[in-house]
């Protein structure tokens, strides 16, 4: 009989956008990347695109996708952030599924998700339909097509919820085998129990729902996931093939599917390697003919189902007492945390819930004046999350609203519609999925449902807010600083508001340090400056203007003035509020500036303080991103200095030193190995910066490197190498590269090897693979009729190719 094997990857990020920015803001902990998406898309989502097969020596042979031929799915919010931030990678995926459907007699390999990754079974009705009609839209818009199939966050499940999918037109979801109660063959009257995992995974299933629809279930192997999820089978593609081919047997008589599920993040992140594992296995198998690679949409066709599925409801994958991990304190943990507990998950979920009702009927009680059905809008408003455009939105409006909305109309409609949005991405499932309240993701549901607060109170007149933290009062943290989910509120959430206010004063503070413009853009607001003016004197400056601040997000603008006084270094105070008309301003502005002329900057203070009241702030109020590049411009000159001393202390003592470790054989002492390892680290760095590389200079760097053992920096210095040959690589896209580029590309190659660090080639290695055959054969040609440069350039380019590590004779042939 056949054999089929379908790998399903569950690509997925929890959102970890500044809900007020709709930005991820810079995350040291990712460093050296800017923030964790991506430094991800760096190890796992890019690497899967161009995937290398390797030979027995380790050289390149060829680059794959992975996602050409694995079923897989991407979280909404994570394709729209790498649309935005890695559209290479993003392209490479739409362009894989579209390969995948010649491959797979018409049916890709990507699946959708629900939208922001809720878990089904505990949301209301309203939220499921929303989740599953926005998670259907945007992978429609993103892939052009139907989508076949969903993947539930967690494979969470519930009647309901398949119903939902299958009115939506769904042909089928995963789930885990512990998820399956009963099968029988269809058209059988007896159901055999396969609880505990026992149902044979080799085949699809049809579950027939008390609607009358129907729903196609594919129980993945669940060994086998576990295995390549935790046991390092990923550590050798062969023992990956292996694996996978136990899942066969020849006592089922009919064509059997091995298929296997686990996070996509295996494939890279969590196993470093593992998209190259996995792109030997697919190769192996196929061109061993051990298996047929297929997707669950191809295999539905040829082989539909024979029996049919009961399932436990409220069940999921991640956690052995069904559903409770997302609401109770069931004992699923990561268990890096002995003795602590995770009681704090029920009362945030009843605090949510409390929060999303109230919502609810604030949504709906206002938008049933503007729209005839409040919650049909909600569920088409993804359309405005895909196409921010004025024109997309007017022509949105047009189709839902009763009448033709003002503009005030339209941003409180926009305020509404995106309260709804931030109640669902509150129930993200990272935020109850780990073992404190504290936590990072739980953090970020906590921000979202601050969001969503602001934005109800903005536009009603009571207020939510003190009752939902007195509620959250009720979930303890285990760190006895934070207390509990209303301390970690007002410790985590408040400070973290954005106003139009806050934009302003972000926008007039930075003004001090870079010129803005007429119209700058920070993040999901635009300002326009309106009037500005900015004298200096000695370390001294002051800054005043006004400006309109609009959110590109819910139309929402104002008017606001600011003053701004700079006394050095980090010494900054600023005031900003509303703009109450030209003569006011005027008088402000006066006052201001002939206090500063006389250098009276403590009345400049107090004026403030007279005009803008309590809304002070300083550099500590700049967003994030903006605030780093601030404080390193500040501490630059400092730096500088450090770096003069410890050159000064290098240059004058590295004869006698010399002397000491060479001929006297003693140890270095420590202090001047901390003054050389500083110098050499930044000597290094700045010379691979210098516009024209001094080839003699770095040599003698790398050289007393090595005769210091001093350990090279590797994050800043390989970062700076790898700029600077990407940059030098991405010359040979588009055209035929002449002998000048080839002849710096191969003496920048030799020069880098002898680094003590490990240059990531990935990138070089991508456009060198994709430049090779054309420009090769090129080459051949202009050879062959006796041309000597063309022999030149073709003799460099497969030295070149030798140093970043391919198989010559197999790729050039």
């Amino acid at each position: 009989m056949e054999r089929y094997i379908c790998i399903h990857a569950h690509f997925y990020q929890p959102p970890r956008e500044n809900p007020w920015l709709e930005a991820v803001e810079i995350q040291d902990s990712a460093r050296p990347y800017h923030d964790w998406n991506e430094r991800i898309t760096s190890e796992c989502y890019a690497p899967n695109a161009a995937s290398r097969m390797l030979d027995e020596r380790g050289r390149i042979k060829g680059i794959v996708s992975n996602y050409s031929r694995i079923n897989f799915n991407f979280g909404p919010t994570l394709l729209s952030w790498m649309q935005k931030y890695s559209p290479l990678t993003y392209e490479a995926i739409l362009q894989a599924d579209r390969q995948s459907i010649e491959l797979y007699s018409g049916h890709g390999n990507a699946i959708a998700q629900v939208y922001s990754h809720m878990i089904m079974p505990l949301a209301d009705s309203r939220d499921k339909r929303t989740q599953v009609k926005w998670g259907i839209r945007d992978f429609e818009y993103r892939f052009k097509r139907p989508a076949e199939g969903m993947w539930l966050a967690e494979t969470a499940v519930d009647n309901e919820t398949l119903n939902i999918l299958a009115e939506h037109g769904i042909r089928y979801t995963i789930l885990a085998p512990r998820q399956a109660a009963k099968v029988r063959k269809i058209g059988a009257g007896k159901w055999k129990d396969v609880s505990g995992g026992s149902i044979d995974p080799a085949r699809a299933y049809l579950y027939k729902l008390k609607s009358g629809r129907k729903i196609n279930v594919f129980f993945y192997d669940g060994p086998i996931s576990q295995a390549v999820a935790f046991e390092k089978i990923l550590d050798r593609g062969e023992d990956f093939v292996n694996r996978l081919l136990s899942g066969f047997t020849d006592i089922r008589k009919w064509p059997q599917l091995l298929h296997i599920a686990t996070d996509g993040e295996t494939y890279g992140h969590h196993h470093r390697f593992g998209d190259m594992a996995l792109a030997y296995a697919l190769n192996y198998i196929e061109a061993k003919g051990l298996a047929k690679l297929t997707n669950y949409g191809e295999y539905l066709e040829k082989h539909p189902p024979t029996h049919e599925v009961l399932i436990y409801e409220n069940s999921s994958w991640s956690c052995i007492h069904g559903i409770e991990r997302w609401k109770s304190n069931c004992g699923c943990n990561s268990g890096g945390n002995p003795g602590w507990g995770q009681q704090w998950r029920g009362p945030l979920r009843e605090s949510l819930d409390w929060l999303r009702d109230q919502l609810a009927f604030r949504f709906e009680h206002k938008a049933k004046n503007y729209f005839d059905s409040p919650w049909k809008t909600r569920d088409d408003f993804i359309e405005i999350i895909l196409d921010r455009s004025e024109k997309n939105i007017d022509e949105f409006f047009r189709r839902h609203a009763k009448k033709e909305l003002s503009l005030d109309e339209k941003v409180l409609m926009l305020k509404l519609l995106e309260m709804q949005r931030h109640a669902m991405l509150m129930y993200t499932s990272c935020g109850w999925f780990f073992d404190e309240i504290s936590g990072i993701e739980t953090v970020q549901v906590l921000q979202y449902a601050g969001r969503a607060v602001q934005l109800s109170e903005d536009i009603m007149e009571d207020r939510l807010e003190n009752a939902f933290v007195k509620k959250l009062s009720a979930a303890k943290s285990n760190i006895a600083e934070h207390e509990n989910g209303a301390g970690i509120y007002k410790k985590f959430v408040k400070p973290a508001v954005i106003d139009l206010k806050k934009v302003a004063a972000h926008y007039s503070v930075s003004s001090i340090f870079e010129e803005n413009g007429d119209e700058k853009g920070i993040f999901s607001y635009t300002v326009k400056r309106k009037d500005y003016r900015k004298i200096t004197a000695g370390m001294a400056a002051l800054a005043i203007g006004r400006v309109t601040v609009a959110s590109n997000i819910t139309w929402d603008s104002a008017d606001i003035s600011f003053c701004v006084l700079h006394l050095g270094g980090h010494a900054v105070n600023g005031g900003v509020g509303a703009y109450f008309g030209e003569s006011l301003y005027r008088a402000m502005k006066d006052e201001m500036v002939r206090a500063f002329e006389k250098g009276l900057f403590a009345d400049i203070i107090r004026l403030m303080d007279h005009h803008f009241g309590m809304h002070n702030y300083s550099l500590i109020h700049l967003f994030r991103d903006r605030q780093r590049k601030i404080l390193e411009l500040l501490i630059a000159g400092t730096i500088e200095g450090f770096v003069d001393t410890y050159t000064s202390m290098y240059d004058t003592n590295r004869i006698l030193m010399g002397f000491i470790l060479e001929e006297a054989g003693m140890p270095v002492p420590k202090a001047f190995r901390s003054a050389a390892e500083l110098t050499l680290n930044t000597s290094l760095k700045r010379a691979f910066s210098e516009d024209e590389l001094d080839v003699d200079r770095i040599q003698e760097l790398i050289r007393d490197l090595r005769r210091w053992n001093i350990t090279i920096d590797p994050m800043d210095i390989e970062f700076t190498v790898r700029d600077r040959f990407e940059s030098m690589m991405n010359r040979l896209q588009g055209r035929p590269p002449d002998l000048d580029d080839l002849l710096e590309i191969q003496k920048f190659l030799e020069l880098i090897r002898l680094l003590p660090a490990e240059i990531n080639y990935w990138h070089m290695q991508n456009i060198y693979y994709r430049t090779a055959d054309t420009f090769w054969k090129q080459l051949a040609v202009k050879t062959a009729e006796d041309d000597e440069d063309a022999g030149r350039r073709q003799a460099i380019f497969r030295y070149m190719g030798e140093l970043l590590n391919f198989n010559i004779s197999t790729l050039l042939t």
